[in-house]
Protein backbone atom coordinates (compact mmCIF):
# COMPACT_ATOMS: atom_id res chain seq x y z
CA UNK A 1 0.00 0.00 0.00
CA UNK A 2 1.63 3.27 -0.97
CA UNK A 3 2.43 5.33 1.90
CA UNK A 4 1.64 9.54 2.15
CA UNK A 5 4.97 11.48 1.89
CA UNK A 6 6.25 12.56 5.44
CA UNK A 7 4.54 15.53 6.48
CA UNK A 8 5.26 17.73 8.68
CA UNK A 9 2.76 19.46 9.82
CA UNK A 10 2.78 22.15 12.39
CA UNK A 11 1.74 22.94 16.05
CA UNK A 12 0.92 25.53 17.74
CA UNK A 13 -0.40 25.22 21.42
CA UNK A 14 -1.83 27.69 23.47
CA UNK A 15 -1.85 28.84 27.32
CA UNK A 16 -1.77 25.83 29.75
CA UNK A 17 -0.99 23.05 27.46
CA UNK A 18 2.61 24.64 26.83
CA UNK A 19 2.81 23.48 30.58
CA UNK A 20 3.49 19.73 29.04
CA UNK A 21 6.05 21.10 26.62
CA UNK A 22 9.91 21.10 26.92
CA UNK A 23 11.23 24.68 27.77
CA UNK A 24 12.44 25.37 24.10
CA UNK A 25 9.04 24.62 22.46
CA UNK A 26 6.98 26.32 25.15
CA UNK A 27 4.88 29.62 23.54
CA UNK A 28 6.43 28.23 19.80
CA UNK A 29 5.16 26.67 16.35
CA UNK A 30 6.49 23.10 16.29
CA UNK A 31 6.80 20.88 13.26
CA UNK A 32 5.76 17.68 13.27
CA UNK A 33 7.07 14.73 11.08
CA UNK A 34 4.46 11.64 10.16
CA UNK A 35 4.02 9.21 7.58
CA UNK A 36 0.00 8.38 6.30
CA UNK A 37 -2.49 10.10 8.02
CA UNK A 38 -2.41 9.85 11.79
CA UNK A 39 -5.54 11.04 13.87
CA UNK A 40 -4.61 14.52 14.97
CA UNK A 41 -5.25 13.22 18.55
CA UNK A 42 -2.90 11.11 17.98
CA UNK A 43 -0.08 13.46 16.92
CA UNK A 44 -0.73 15.57 19.61
CA UNK A 45 -0.58 13.12 22.03
CA UNK A 46 2.63 12.04 20.97
CA UNK A 47 3.54 15.74 21.13
CA UNK A 48 3.22 15.28 24.79
CA UNK A 49 -0.49 16.61 25.60
CA UNK A 50 -2.99 14.34 26.98
CA UNK A 51 -6.42 14.84 25.26
CA UNK A 52 -8.32 15.64 27.99
CA UNK A 53 -7.06 19.51 28.80
CA UNK A 54 -8.00 20.03 25.10
CA UNK A 55 -11.07 22.22 24.18
CA UNK A 56 -10.25 23.60 20.86
CA UNK A 57 -8.34 22.08 17.44
CA UNK A 58 -7.99 23.95 14.80
CA UNK A 59 -6.72 22.75 11.59
CA UNK A 60 -6.28 25.88 9.19
CA UNK A 61 -8.07 27.88 11.19
CA UNK A 62 -11.38 25.47 10.63
CA UNK A 63 -12.30 23.86 13.96
CA UNK A 64 -11.99 19.88 13.84
CA UNK A 65 -12.39 17.20 15.96
CA UNK A 66 -9.75 14.25 17.59
CA UNK A 67 -10.65 12.44 14.62
CA UNK A 68 -9.33 14.45 12.20
CA UNK A 69 -6.69 12.62 9.43
CA UNK A 70 -3.97 14.98 9.92
CA UNK A 71 -2.14 16.41 6.27
CA UNK A 72 1.01 17.89 5.33
CA UNK A 73 1.50 21.50 5.85
CA UNK A 74 -1.54 21.73 8.35
CA UNK A 75 -1.22 24.67 10.31
CA UNK A 76 -2.85 23.08 14.08
CA UNK A 77 -3.75 25.15 16.76
CA UNK A 78 -5.18 24.09 20.14
CA UNK A 79 -6.61 25.56 23.02
CA UNK A 80 -7.33 24.19 26.73
CA UNK A 81 -10.49 24.53 28.67
CA UNK A 82 -9.46 27.59 30.37
CA UNK A 83 -10.10 31.73 28.78
CA UNK A 84 -7.12 31.51 26.60
CA UNK A 85 -9.27 30.74 23.50
CA UNK A 86 -11.99 33.03 22.82
CA UNK A 87 -13.59 30.86 19.70
CA UNK A 88 -17.25 30.09 19.69
CA UNK A 89 -19.02 27.51 22.29
CA UNK A 90 -19.69 25.25 19.21
CA UNK A 91 -16.13 25.06 18.56
CA UNK A 92 -15.67 23.03 22.09
CA UNK A 93 -14.58 19.32 22.03
CA UNK A 94 -15.71 19.29 25.77
CA UNK A 95 -19.00 21.38 25.27
CA UNK A 96 -20.32 17.89 24.68
CA UNK A 97 -19.50 15.31 27.39
CA UNK A 98 -21.37 15.04 30.55
CA UNK A 99 -21.15 17.53 33.21
CA UNK A 100 -19.74 15.58 36.25
CA UNK A 101 -18.18 16.74 39.56
CA UNK A 102 -17.40 13.38 40.48
CA UNK A 103 -13.44 12.18 40.72
CA UNK A 104 -11.02 9.50 40.84
CA UNK A 105 -7.70 9.90 41.72
CA UNK A 106 -4.49 8.06 41.22
CA UNK A 107 -2.37 5.82 44.00
CA UNK A 108 -0.44 8.93 44.78
CA UNK A 109 -3.24 11.39 45.88
CA UNK A 110 -4.54 10.00 48.89
CA UNK A 111 -4.46 13.37 50.86
CA UNK A 112 -5.95 14.95 47.99
CA UNK A 113 -9.00 12.60 47.93
CA UNK A 114 -9.21 13.46 51.65
CA UNK A 115 -9.19 16.69 51.18
CA UNK A 116 -11.94 17.13 48.37
CA UNK A 117 -13.65 14.87 50.68
CA UNK A 118 -13.72 17.07 53.26
CA UNK A 119 -15.18 19.83 51.03
CA UNK A 120 -17.91 17.40 50.07
CA UNK A 121 -16.94 16.24 46.67
CA UNK A 122 -17.81 12.15 45.92
CA UNK A 123 -14.16 11.08 45.34
CA UNK A 124 -12.98 7.82 44.66
CA UNK A 125 -9.53 6.36 45.45
CA UNK A 126 -7.48 3.44 46.39
CA UNK A 127 -4.01 3.01 47.25
CA UNK A 128 -3.80 -0.29 45.13
CA UNK A 129 -6.21 1.09 41.82
CA UNK A 130 -3.87 0.55 38.44
CA UNK A 131 -4.23 2.77 35.41
CA UNK A 132 -6.22 0.59 33.88
CA UNK A 133 -8.95 0.40 36.87
CA UNK A 134 -9.16 4.27 37.14
CA UNK A 135 -9.43 5.08 33.46
CA UNK A 136 -12.71 2.32 33.51
CA UNK A 137 -13.76 3.65 36.58
CA UNK A 138 -13.61 7.26 35.13
CA UNK A 139 -15.39 5.62 31.83
CA UNK A 140 -18.67 4.10 33.42
CA UNK A 141 -19.18 6.24 36.04
CA UNK A 142 -18.44 9.69 34.00
CA UNK A 143 -15.83 10.66 36.16
CA UNK A 144 -12.62 13.11 36.22
CA UNK A 145 -9.12 11.54 36.82
CA UNK A 146 -7.07 13.74 38.94
CA UNK A 147 -3.23 12.40 38.30
CA UNK A 148 0.42 13.51 38.65
CA UNK A 149 1.11 11.24 35.11
CA UNK A 150 0.45 12.25 32.09
CA UNK A 151 0.65 8.97 30.67
CA UNK A 152 -2.48 7.96 32.38
CA UNK A 153 -4.42 10.88 31.09
CA UNK A 154 -3.51 9.66 27.30
CA UNK A 155 -6.06 6.52 27.75
CA UNK A 156 -8.64 6.48 24.97
CA UNK A 157 -11.22 5.68 27.71
CA UNK A 158 -10.85 8.99 29.86
CA UNK A 159 -12.76 11.90 28.95
CA UNK A 160 -12.26 14.44 31.84
CA UNK A 161 -9.13 14.71 33.37
CA UNK A 162 -6.75 17.09 34.92
CA UNK A 163 -2.60 16.63 35.18
CA UNK A 164 -2.10 18.75 38.57
CA UNK A 165 0.88 20.56 38.15
CA UNK A 166 1.81 21.49 41.83
CA UNK A 167 2.94 18.19 44.78
CA UNK A 168 2.07 20.61 47.28
CA UNK A 169 -1.58 19.76 48.80
CA UNK A 170 -3.07 23.32 49.16
CA UNK A 171 -2.42 24.29 45.91
CA UNK A 172 -3.43 21.24 44.31
CA UNK A 173 -6.77 21.92 45.72
CA UNK A 174 -6.55 25.15 44.63
CA UNK A 175 -5.61 23.96 41.32
CA UNK A 176 -8.96 21.70 40.95
CA UNK A 177 -11.66 24.58 42.73
CA UNK A 178 -10.33 26.87 40.08
CA UNK A 179 -9.79 24.60 36.56
CA UNK A 180 -13.38 22.85 37.90
CA UNK A 181 -15.32 25.86 38.70
CA UNK A 182 -16.29 24.25 42.24
CA UNK A 183 -15.95 26.90 44.45
CA UNK A 184 -19.64 27.58 44.56
CA UNK A 185 -20.37 23.67 44.52
CA UNK A 186 -18.55 22.67 47.47
CA UNK A 187 -20.18 21.32 50.65
CA UNK A 188 -18.11 21.23 53.59
CA UNK A 189 -17.75 18.46 55.93
CA UNK A 190 -20.35 16.38 54.48
CA UNK A 191 -18.78 13.28 53.46
CA UNK A 192 -16.74 10.39 54.81
CA UNK A 193 -12.73 11.07 54.74
CA UNK A 194 -12.19 7.60 54.72
CA UNK A 195 -14.99 5.89 52.58
CA UNK A 196 -16.35 8.72 50.80
CA UNK A 197 -19.92 8.14 51.90
CA UNK A 198 -22.25 11.03 53.07
CA UNK A 199 -22.12 11.41 56.83
CA UNK A 200 -25.12 11.60 58.86
CA UNK A 201 -26.68 13.07 62.26
CA UNK A 202 -26.35 10.36 65.14
CA UNK A 203 -27.90 10.15 68.54
CA UNK A 204 -24.84 11.01 71.44
CA UNK A 205 -26.02 7.56 73.21
CA UNK A 206 -25.75 5.37 69.64
CA UNK A 207 -22.12 6.44 69.27
CA UNK A 208 -20.71 6.51 72.97
CA UNK A 209 -18.48 3.66 72.91
CA UNK A 210 -16.59 5.32 70.13
CA UNK A 211 -15.78 8.42 71.92
CA UNK A 212 -13.00 9.49 74.24
CA UNK A 213 -13.74 10.41 77.92
CA UNK A 214 -12.82 14.13 77.28
CA UNK A 215 -15.03 14.24 73.79
CA UNK A 216 -18.32 12.62 76.11
CA UNK A 217 -17.85 15.38 78.45
CA UNK A 218 -17.19 18.18 75.70
CA UNK A 219 -19.34 17.59 73.28
CA UNK A 220 -22.91 16.71 72.04
CA UNK A 221 -23.00 17.00 68.26
CA UNK A 222 -22.01 13.75 66.47
CA UNK A 223 -22.42 12.33 62.81
CA UNK A 224 -21.64 8.91 61.57
CA UNK A 225 -20.64 6.82 58.00
CA UNK A 226 -23.10 4.27 57.65
CA UNK A 227 -20.50 2.38 55.68
CA UNK A 228 -17.64 2.70 58.06
CA UNK A 229 -19.43 3.97 61.21
CA UNK A 230 -16.35 6.69 61.59
CA UNK A 231 -17.80 9.04 63.79
CA UNK A 232 -16.82 12.90 63.21
CA UNK A 233 -17.56 16.05 65.87
CA UNK A 234 -16.80 19.34 65.97
CA UNK A 235 -13.25 19.05 68.04
CA UNK A 236 -10.06 21.70 67.21
CA UNK A 237 -9.70 18.96 64.06
CA UNK A 238 -12.59 20.41 62.65
CA UNK A 239 -11.47 24.22 63.90
CA UNK A 240 -8.03 23.20 62.18
CA UNK A 241 -10.52 21.59 58.65
CA UNK A 242 -12.62 24.49 58.32
CA UNK A 243 -9.37 27.24 58.70
CA UNK A 244 -8.15 24.35 55.65
CA UNK A 245 -11.26 25.36 53.67
CA UNK A 246 -10.98 29.45 54.80
CA UNK A 247 -7.20 29.54 52.69
CA UNK A 248 -8.54 27.68 49.78
CA UNK A 249 -11.34 29.87 49.54
CA UNK A 250 -9.72 32.96 50.12
CA UNK A 251 -6.92 31.99 47.42
CA UNK A 252 -9.46 31.69 44.71
CA UNK A 253 -10.53 35.19 45.37
CA UNK A 254 -7.35 36.95 44.76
Amino acid sequence: MPQTMPGPANFRFYGSLNDFLPRSKKHSQISYDFKNTPAVKDAIEAIGIPHPEIDVVLANDVPVDFTYPLQPNDLIKVYPATPECKCPSSYSLQANLPVTNNFVLDVHLGKLAKALRMLGFNTLYQNDYTDKTIATIAEQENRIVLTRDVGLLKHKAIKHGYWLRSQHLEEQLAEVISYFKLKKKSQPFTRCLECNNNISVVAKEAVLDKLPPKTKQYFNEFYQCPTCSRVYWKGSHYDRMLQFVKRIEGSQER
